[in-house]
């Protein structure tokens, strides 16, 4: 197995994602996709059972997971389970076989995507002789890797630590291992259990002190923006539903937009002034993903909190995906956990994305599903032919600041100085300049910018 051992005694794999490694070849890598035959009973919100996703669909994320930290997928399994075994999860034939799989392929991990109770992760990494993780271990390093402010760093390491709680005792990893040095295949070897146990506890002590300054911070920066009432507007969605590439669309900022789980971490924040002036706050949120884990939406609150305090929520959705249902369902879980309500018609619009994948005949079929049911139909777009995107800014606008309406004003001499503010900021449908030397100006414009109007003519008509 190609591994190497450094002075401090550090295990390091030959992974190519990870700076200052000298290995010049990507970790090798099996994939492994339980499909429970009986699905266990959700106990959370039984009078909606959860959509089911095909094999073929988890197979593809599980993939797609994979290579978001650039493992070298050397063999991927759908594997059935009829029988869970509390050991193993798998049953010992299949245990065997992917043993051999592992051995001949020389790979150093296995991702098994399915949650692995310690007891479970443990044996399968005796039998297999490799790293094992399962889909919320490997969501975490996905978050490692991609985390880029201080803030995500620190989240991403709380919610590592509180994963490693019932993990401690383990052949592969230490809970000393700081982010960006090896990852998963890092740490310096493992210690006397207590001693782990003391360690993790003042980590998760001190990190969480730490997020409580960031906490306050970021407080302090929402106050400032609430002083100057511009309305925040948050883009959530299922990862890989495209809210980067829209939110650069909507902005043009340069934030990162590949076809990547996870492409995006950090939350990023823009400045956007809507078609007829009205400026708002743009706000890109980390993707949802099925399974999130529970620990890192709580590490994750705090970041959380923009859409949580967002004034209006797009509902991002990859109309084109098979799964979009299910993705859709798992977003308004998470949306539910955060107390959002995503059946909020006047704080929530639901975007679907990527309409330009679609035939012709499968748009309109989907559209007019999408207007049935007595709710308001979504905004069909292409983030990337930007298709849809000024019928989408025109509905935030009117969420945000009012319906057009036909306004006439008229501008008398010394108040020229207007001309340019309505030109910004209304729709000029027509201009007389009168003999008196004053200017009729008819247009269209939002409520808040027919009240702004009035209230700027009424202060220099008092001046």
């Amino acid at each position: 197995m190609a591994r190497e051992r450094d002075a401090d005694g550090t295990v390091r794999g030959k992974s190519a994602h990870h700076p200052g490694t000298e290995a010049e070849a990507p970790t090798r890598a099996v994939v492994i996709v339980p499909v429970l035959t009986r699905q266990p009973r959700n106990d959370d919100d039984t009078s909606r059972p959860r959509l089911t996703r095909s094999a073929e669909a988890r197979h593809d994320e599980a993939v797609g997971l994979a290579r978001a930290i650039d493992l070298d997928l050397i063999h991927t399994a759908v594997v059935t389970v009829n029988d869970p075994r509390p050991a193993t999860l798998l049953g010992s034939g299949k245990v065997e076989e992917f043993a051999g799989i592992v051995k001949e392929g020389h790979a150093e991990v296995v991702i098994v995507d399915h949650p692995l109770t310690p007891v479970q992760q443990r044996n399968l990494e005796k039998e297999f002789n490799a790293k094992v993780l399962d889909r919320t271990g490997l969501i975490l390093e996905i978050f490692g890797e991609r985390a880029r402010t201080k803030e995500g760093t620190l989240q991403v390491e709380l919610a590592h630590l509180n994963y490693q709680k019932g993990r401690l005792v383990r052949s592969w990893t230490h809970l000393e291992r700081q982010r960006g040095g090896a990852g998963f295949l890092g740490g310096p070897g493992e210690t006397q259990i207590e001693s782990d146990r003391r360690q993790l506890q003042e980590k998760i002590i001190k990190l969480k002190h730490e997020l409580e300054t960031v906490r306050r911070t970021r407080d302090l920066h929402r106050a400032k923006r609430k002083k100057v009432p511009f309305p925040v507007v948050a883009i959530v969605g299922y990862t890989n539903a495209g809210k980067s590439t829209l939110f650069n669309k909507l902005t043009g900022a340069g934030v990162l937009a590949q076809d990547m789980l996870f492409a995006t971490l950090d939350p990023t924040l823009r400045r956007v002034r809507l078609p007829h002036g009205t400026p708002i706050i743009l706000s890109d949120t980390v993707g949802f993903i099925s399974d999130l884990p529970t620990h890192l939406i709580a590490a994750f609150r705090a970041t959380l909190e923009e859409v949580v305090e967002a004034d209006l929520v797009i509902h991002l959705r990859d109309i084109s995906d098979p799964d979009t249902a299910a993705q859709a369902e798992d977003v308004e879980r998470i949306l539910a956990d955060l107390g959002v309500d995503a059946s909020d018609t006047k704080r929530m619009i639901e975007v679907w994305n990527k309409i330009d994948l679609l035939d012709e005949g499968n748009r309109q079929r989907l559209l007019a599903d999408g207007a049935g049911g007595g709710k308001e139909p979504p905004i069909a777009v292409s983030a990337v032919s930007g298709e849809g995107i000024d019928a989408l800014k025109a509905i935030i606008e009117t969420r945000m600041a009012g319906e057009l309406r036909d306004l006439t004003v008229t501008i008398e001499p010394a108040q020229f100085g207007l001309l340019d503010w309505l030109y910004r900021n209304g729709d000029v449908v027509s201009r007389t300049d009168n003999d008196d030397g004053s200017a009729t100006i008819s247009l269209r414009a939002t409520q808040s910018a027919r009240e702004e109007i009035e209230s700027r003519l009424r202060r220099r008509n008092n001046g």
